[in-house]
């Protein structure tokens, strides 16, 4: 290996090469917008000690969005509207009963999905609180 020494009179940045395809590599490919582990209380289950009690659920989502639905202003009315991903799951959950978290995901996934822009998504469940010896158990939808 060898060393080549850094002149004293320039900083160390200065000295690093820069490629040509720098800025293609560095170009943005995607745009996400997340909810990242949303805590709602669900009724949820199929077991008779499940009925009727409601269980935390942790609520994850990740939202591809086409450019053309990306903000292009630094302005409310173009931002992506994260409260409707956050009360969506919200109404969903308070309207009904769940058997299954499948159904639950799918629901929210449909919801999402329904939306202008979207052009990829992921959308995860978790109860929390089911095993003493696991963080948590649940199901993933994912368009990739």
């Amino acid at each position: 290996m060898t060393v080549l020494p850094i002149p004293e009179n320039r900083p160390i940045s200065e000295n690093r090469p820069i490629s040509e395809n720098r800025q293609a590599l560095l170009a943005v490919r995607s745009h996400r917008v997340i909810l990242e582990d949303l805590c709602v209380d669900a009724d949820i289950g199929f077991f008779d000690f499940e009925i009727g009690t409601p269980q935390r659920l942790l609520v994850n989502v990740e939202v591809g969005v086409d450019l053309s639905h990306w903000p292009q202003e630094d302005s409310r009315q173009d931002s992506w509207d994260y409260d409707f991903i956050r009360s969506g799951i919200r109404d969903l959950v308070a309207s009904r009963r769940f058997n299954l978290q499948e159904t639950l995901a799918q629901e929210i996934y449909d919801m999402v999905a329904a939306k202008p822009g979207v052009t990829t998504l992921k959308v995860m469940l978790r109860k929390p609180d089911v095993y003493p010896d696991a963080r948590s158990v649940g199901v993933i939808l994912s368009s990739d």
